[in-house]
């Protein structure tokens, strides 16, 4: 069973952004931000990798207009998404699945945060492709998620750099090494050049960095139109 169909970890899952990921509030902010240059004020966001729905209060507290569609596949943590919506809910349909299965759109602008690297390149590459036909030409596509040097010893010196933030973050040091070992023996990392090449070869354009903390980076990238 993975950990986010397991009650008890999906329970205790919003301690672990803040605590793993370098800037975790400030890299939302600047999603949103990102996302409302081009999104119109009541415009209809899809979000990839919803479970959870750190991010959708987020947007949703910011941007009192906007109506948001979040994809996940797991229904546990949909279920905690739409607790921690609570009474913002009502803007958000959750649907369970992937990709392949969010609905058509088209969409004024998309997310997917955190969640790419679960996936290998030809993964990701279906799946940038498969939001770009979701989006309206010119809607922005903001992602972010592990993405470092992995050549001349990088991946386990910045992986000890995430150790070493989660640890100073108050998670017990034995965890920190065993999270970092994790990420490194079963995601299928790549560094940040595949990921920006993947997101060209998706037909994306403009795509420029936005956030590089430590193992993560963002970038947000623009459906022609």
């Amino acid at each position: 069973m993975s950990s986010f169909d397991d009650p008890n970890a999906v329970a205790r899952y919003a301690e672990g952004p803040v605590r793993q990921v370098p800037g975790f509030h400030g890299m939302q902010k600047m999603t949103e931000l990102l996302l409302a240059e081009a999104v119109p004020t009541d415009g209809h966001v899809l979000v990839l990798g919803a479970g959870g729905g750190l991010e959708l209060k987020a947007f949703a507290d910011a941007r009192l207009g906007w109506r948001f569609t979040g994809v996940d596949p797991s229904a546990e943590m949909l279920k905690l998404a739409a607790a921690t919506l609570g009474p913002l809910a009502p803007r958000a349909q959750l649907h369970e699945g992937y990709v392949d299965t969010a609905p058509e759109g088209p969409f004024d602008g998309a997310t997917c945060l955190l969640t790419l690297h679960f996936l290998t390149a030809d993964e990701r590459l279906h799946t940038l492709r498969e939001l770009r036909r979701r989006m309206k030409p010119g809607a922005p596509l903001v992602i972010a998620h592990h993405s470092f040097p992995l050549d001349d010893g990088g991946r386990a010196r910045w992986l000890d750099r995430y150790a070493a933030f989660a640890a100073a973050s108050g998670v017990p040091e034995k965890d920190t090494k065993n999270a970092a070992a994790a990420i490194s023996a079963r995601l299928p990392l790549l560094p940040p050049e595949q990921d920006e090449a993947l997101l060209h070869e998706a037909g994306f354009e403009r795509i420029e960095m936005f956030y590089a903390a430590f193992t993560f980076r963002g970038w947000v990238a623009y459906n022609p139109g």
